[in-house]
């Protein structure tokens, strides 16, 4: 009898050795934020992260990250006019355009791209509030930029089509590229001394740089994920 359940311990042992050598290893990482309030923010290694859900006719959303620089948005906004969000990331720069230095961003991200209605773009604001550069990296369904079209241009790594206006708070310049990409990297030194040199502002101080996803409609819910995003310089 004692050999019987000695032989029935030693096999159990074995099965249990066995099925964790084939099970699959834990995620190494887990989401550290989550946010489904309107306002939800949330701040780590220099980045702040926003849900920012700013417009009208709004339906739910919700964003998660694993860090500053991995993170997505879950979206259902109905299939209506008018941006409902503008989920992102930003990096604080406060530096004059004159002082920038050599400022650059990379950025990754998988995005949908039938039945929505959004942009991937950055958003870099001066720290009055009174300009405001966009630059659209890649465009889905009936979107489009404020202003009118003013000329084409390479500038800061990528060609664009390029809009000045206004939204009645401030200036928008609307750099619009050619054509949609998921990842790359763009000079915003570059970018900045352009519009300067064009004589559309002066030597003004940049703040805010964001990455995230302007969007207008994902009904049905759609997920927007930031794989790397990082500012330096």
């Amino acid at each position: 009898m004692r050999l019987v359940r000695l032989a029935t311990t030693v096999a159990t042992a074995l099965l249990l050795t066995a099925a964790a050598a084939v099970l699959p290893a834990a995620p190494a990482q887990a989401a550290v934020w989550s946010s489904s309030d309107r306002w939800g923010t949330w701040s780590s290694g220099g980045y702040t992260l926003y849900n920012n859900i700013w417009g009208n006719g709004y339906g739910p959303q919700t964003i998660t990250a694993n860090s500053p620089s991995n993170w997505w948005v879950w979206a259902n906004h109905p299939n209506t006019g008018g941006i409902k969000s503008y989920p992102n990331a930003t990096r604080y720069i406060g530096r004059r355009v004159s002082q920038l230095g050599n400022v650059t961003s990379s950025f990754n991200v998988t995005v949908p791209t039938s039945g929505v209605a959004f942009t991937t773009a950055y958003d870099i604001w001066t720290t009055d509030h009174a300009h405001e550069i966009m630059l659209w990296m890649n465009k889905y369904g009936p979107v489009g930029p404020l202003g009118t079209f003013q000329t084409q241009a390479t500038v800061g790594g990528h060609t664009w089509d390029i809009y000045r206006g206004s939204n009645g708070a401030n200036q928008v310049y609307s750099f619009i590229r050619t054509g949609n990409t998921n990842a790359g990297t763009v000079n915003v030194t570059a970018v900045a001394q352009w519009i300067r040199n064009r004589g559309w502002f002066g030597d003004v101080t940049i703040g805010d740089v964001q990455l995230g996803y302007e969007i207008t409609s994902s009904a049905g819910g759609r997920t927007f994920t930031t794989n790397s995003f990082s500012v330096t310089g």
